[in-house]
Parts: C-alpha cells; structure tokens; sequence
C-alpha cells in the first residue's frame, strides 16, 4: 500500500490553523493530512479502506473504480436520539429537538474526544457547499479519522485547496469535529472493518457554528456537511442573515418552445423526492433536468427574486426501491466512481438491493457479509442501504448546476403521502397561505414506520429532523422572507400522488406521470388562467391538466381533484394540537390562515 500523496498545508489563515492544532492535541491523532482535493488524494482513501477490509471492489468492467461498504450492524442511520441542538438558551432549540447545555456538553464531549484519534490519520477536511465563491455559499472545516467520511466529503462537496484559497484570511466558516471514537491505543492492536463506538453524539452549537460528532462513522451523523452542516446549522444562518436552507430538491423544467423554469420541492422520505429530480416527463417536446436531489440555499438576487444552488456535489440517496422503472436517470448515475453502502454483493461482484427492478440473483452475500439466497427469507441490503454518486455523472443533470449564480425559483412544492382528503395538486391562495400548507405538511406512516399504519405524521416543510431552531420562529422566518420579497417570490403548490380509492389501489400512476402536474404548475407560473379557486385553493380547472396518451377513468381524475370539505373539517383538529406544539411562538399569520380556512370551509 501506498502512502498518501504528501500535501503542502495551503492556507496561513491563522483561525484555520489554530482550529487544526487545537483538534490535534484534543485528539492525539497518529498522524495529521490535510486534504488537497485531488484524484490521487481521493484513490489513497478508497485503497485504504480497501486495505482495512472496509471495502470491497466491484467488477471494474461493469462498475469501474467503485466500492461496497458494509458498516457495523449498530450504525446504520442518523441517530436522532443522540442529536442535539446546543444552543445558549434551550427556548431556542425549541419543542422538535433534543436540547442540552452548551457548556456541559463541551465538557462531556471533551471527555470523549481527549485521545479518541490515536493511532489513527486525522484527516483535515476544507470543504464548500456551493460552488467555490459563490455568493450563496458556505465554507466548513471538518476533521475526522474515518476513512470512508473523508471519501463521501470528497464526492459530496468541493473539497480541498481551493476552498482554503477561496477562504483566504476569513474566519466565517463552520468548524466540524467528527471521530468514530475508537483509539488504537497500541499501533499492535489490529483494527476493525468499521470502528464505531456504542456511545454516539452528534452535537451542534449554532451560535459559534460548529458541529461536534463522535462513535458514528455512517451518512448524516459522519458527513457534516450534509444534514448536520447543510441544514441544522445553515438554517440557523439562514436566519440570521435572511436567506433559506432548506430541505428542497430543484430541477429545471423546460417546455417545447424552449422557455425555462426552475422548481423547488419539499417531500418527506419515501415520498418520490429524488425520482422528481430526476423525472424523465411523459409529455412530448417537455425536458427535465437536475439541479440537486435534496438540499436547496435560497438568497435574494439583485433583481429581489429568490436565487438557489444546491450545495452538494453528489446523491446520499437510499437504495433500496431504486431501479430502472422507479429512476432511470439515478441508475444510469450509478456506473462508475460510486460508493456504496450496506447493499449486497454478487458473485460477479456488482451490487444490488431489493425491488432494484430485476430478479434477484440465486446466490449473494448480504450486507452482514453472510451467505444469502432468495429463500434466506431477510432482505440482501439494509432498508437504509445508500449510494454515493457524483452529481456530475447524472444524464439529466443542467447545466446551471453549479452555476455561482444559483437559479431563480419560480415555484415551490409541498406535499406527503395522504390516501386521502389532500388532492393531486392545489395552489396557494398566497405566501402566507403556502408557509400554512408547508407548516402543515404531514404523510401517513407506512409498515415501515412505527405506529399505527395511516397515523399522520407532521414535518413540516420536512424539516422536522433538520431545523438547528425553534420551529415556530422558522415559520416566522418563512413569512419575514415572503414580505420582504413581495410579488417576486415563488408561487407554492401541494401536491399529493398518493390518493387511493376505496378499494385501496393508487388513482394516479406518479413516477414520470407527475410531470403533467409540473406541467400544470409551469403554466400557472405564467399566468395562465386555468384554475379554479375552492377553500382549500386553486385547482386545475376541467382539462386543465394535459391527460393525452394516459388512461385515468373520469371518475378518479374527479376524485383526485375533489375538495372533501367534510374531510378537510376533519383536519382541522388535527392542525390545531400540531399548531399548540409551538405555544406563543406560533405566528399571528399561520392562526390567521387556520380561521380563515375553516371560515371558507362552512
């Protein structure tokens, strides 16, 4: 095995520096690398993981320079139990998320962290979210000992010396702690494939913008810049500066005369979020393409409209139930430079996880490393299997992606899984009136989930996990930005592919269907008059929606464009014990929009 690439420290920020010594003698690591960014950088961290037995190669005919990663059992997802919002005063965290004591956690974290890295590498990670000097990016530092943390940063942001130019003497970046928690206290002790710790925290301190993560080598808990960085603290930024860090995707819708509009959504999961990313439409001369699959930063432009990028460089999407029939374009993304995780592995070495679209193989191992066939009677990969791919590689990916500029939003979605009461598509009657949909968005638990199959859960703007404070000063902050923005902010619709008849079954077919509901929305981004305005909104007037070549019998498409006013009564309880969550910080406006729409409901 090779040693890295050796690398010059490219910065003489003195903030950065000391933020580096400090987190070395915190950490006693054996060794210290600060990352460049290079290819060479990124292969000495896959042959490493190789190396430890973290990885495997797959097949480098069908799947070139990519890798199988199988993590410990016990970390396999974020831990939200062990997340916490340490902000100074523990009204600012608010009643959806777990708070503590800034100090005291300090202390606690400390403890843990005095000499976790040794004998271990301690990589320094500089990294952008967003395009390297863009007006609407951020700046982070991380360090970590995790191999396989310092590979996904390398595929999901910019990283390296670019960023530390770009950064020059600025103090104004996110500092990132993050170690699996587990010292090689004599370089005779052999490792572990995984090295994680059963004790796992993962802390952020909005005021000072740091994150503090430990015992956790997997996804959102590991790759600060994602949740942790991208969401949690951004959205504290968000506010303090007056912009938007969302949990959105954006994609670029253009219609057959070659006009463009860019269109930003908020789904909880398993609600299609990255297959209308990366939706091919159905309607002839219609093109869709990608601008990201999961974060969206919004900032004011010159023009007072709302500019977006997305801030990664590459999808952490779930594996499992994506194919080629679900999302062609995320599987075409997937053919070379990729990591994947927790999905089984063929004899032919390749991947695969369930409903990939293709019957499964007679013999595998799984992603416990065991023996597995499809009477094994378990899945062969984790539910919460992921992929790392680059955003580069996507077929369908726009080419404004990683424009510094960021993409003007025309218009923004919510919506969840409802079998019933919420229609195919609704517009808001206003601003205001869309934060009131987005703050009551809600889907019904799967099997999946725990609880009551049907229960409503409600996340809003499907944040719930990923908002860094009190969520009623967020919906605040959503009617702040409206007002500032006036007539130039996006129009907002709700959607709903997931209505059922009584017998149970879908009313609308979804997946590439869907783009005849972004068709609909486009239009009314033009002014196109055709909809109609009921209590709940403005729906698509009759043959609003463009239904050619597709078989939907009359009586479901009535269905899916009903206002169930009854069922619509019925929420409104529902929307008001969610509202009392957030006591007096609930905004005038979003009480405001409740009475008014059980007054326009009778």
């Amino acid at each position: 095995m090779n040693a890295a690439p050796p690398v010059k420290i490219a910065t003489t920020n003195s903030a950065v520096l000391s933020f580096v010594e400090d987190c070395r003698k915190l950490f006693a690591p054996g060794a210290v690398h600060w990352c460049s960014g290079s290819q060479a950088e990124y292969q000495h961290l896959l042959h490493r993981m190789v190396q430890m037995g973290t990885a495997l190669w797959l097949d480098p005919d069908k799947r070139p320079n990519s890798v199988i990663v199988r993590s410990d059992p016990a970390d396999v997802a974020r831990v939200e139990d062990q997340t916490f919002i340490c902000s100074v005063s523990e009204s600012d965290a608010g009643p959806t998320n777990n708070w503590a004591n800034p100090g005291k956690m300090k202390v606690t974290l400390e403890r843990l962290f005095d000499g976790a890295m040794m004998g271990r590498t301690m990589y320094v990670i500089p990294y952008s979210m967003g395009p390297i000097g863009s007006p609407i990016a951020r700046i982070g530092i991380m360090v970590t000992d995790s191999a396989y943390a310092a590979a996904n940063m390398h595929i999901m942001t910019r990283v390296g010396d670019e960023v530390l130019k770009a950064l020059g003497d600025n103090t104004d970046f996110v500092r990132g702690h993050h170690t699996v928690g587990v010292p090689l206290k004599r370089q005779t002790w052999a490792d572990e494939p995984w090295p994680c710790n059963t004790t796992k925290y993962i802390c952020h301190f909005p005021e000072t913008r740091e994150i503090w993560s430990f015992g956790s080598g997997y996804g959102g808990n590991a790759l600060l810049g994602k949740k942790c960085h991208a969401l949690r603290i951004a959205s504290v930024q968000a506010r303090d500066e007056g912009w938007l860090a969302e949990h959105m995707l954006i994609l670029k819708l253009t219609n057959p005369e070659g006009q463009s509009k860019f269109i930003a959504a908020a789904f909880p999961s398993a609600c299609g979020k990255t297959n209308l990313a990366m939706v091919i439409p159905t309607i002839p001369g219609w093109k869709a393409e990608t601008i990201g699959d999961d974060i969206c930063w919004m900032k004011f432009g010159a023009d007072g409209r709302l500019y977006a990028i997305n801030p990664e460089t590459g999808f952490f999407g779930v594996a499992p139930g994506t194919s080629r029939e679900t999302n062609l374009n995320a599987m075409k993304t997937l053919d070379a430079n990729c990591i994947f995780t927790n999905v089984g592995m063929t004899d032919d070495d390749d991947f695969y996880w369930e409903n990939m679209g293709e019957d499964p193989p007679p013999h595998l191992t799984d992603w416990l490393r065991r023996s597995w066939s499809p009477a094994s009677g378990r899945p062969a990969a984790h539910p919460n299997a992921r992929f790392t791919a680059p955003a580069a590689q996507c077929p369908v990916i726009a080419k404004e992606w990683d424009d510094p500029k960021g993409v003007p939003i025309d218009a923004i979605l919510f919506g969840g899984r409802r079998a019933s009461v919420v229609p195919l598509v609704s517009e808001a009657l206003s601003w205001q009136h869309g934060t009131f949909l987005g703050a009551t968005m809600a889907s019904e638990k799967t099997a999946a989930a725990a609880g009551k199959i049907g229960d409503v859960r409600r996340d809003p703007m499907a944040m719930l996990p990923f908002c860094g404070y009190h969520m009623g000063d967020y919906f605040q902050h959503w009617l702040d930005i409206g007002e500032k923005g006036g007539s130039a902010m996006p129009k907002i619709f709700y959607v709903n592919w997931f209505r059922k008849s009584a017998d149970g079954k879908f009313l609308w077919p979804g997946y590439a269907e869907n783009s005849r509901v972004l068709k609909w929305i486009f239009e009314r981004c033009d002014g196109a008059d055709n909809a109609v305005e009921t209590p709940i909104g403005r729906l698509p007037a009759d043959g609003a929606l463009d239904l050619d070549g597709l078989d939907v019998p009359g009586e479901d498409l009535a269905e899916l464009l009903k206002v169930d006013v009854e069922g619509w009564k019925g929420e409104l309880p529902s929307i008001r014990e969610h509202f009392a969550t957030f006591g007096d910080k609930l905004p005038a406006g979003l009480r405001e929009e409740l009475a008014a729409l059980e007054q326009r409901l009778g």
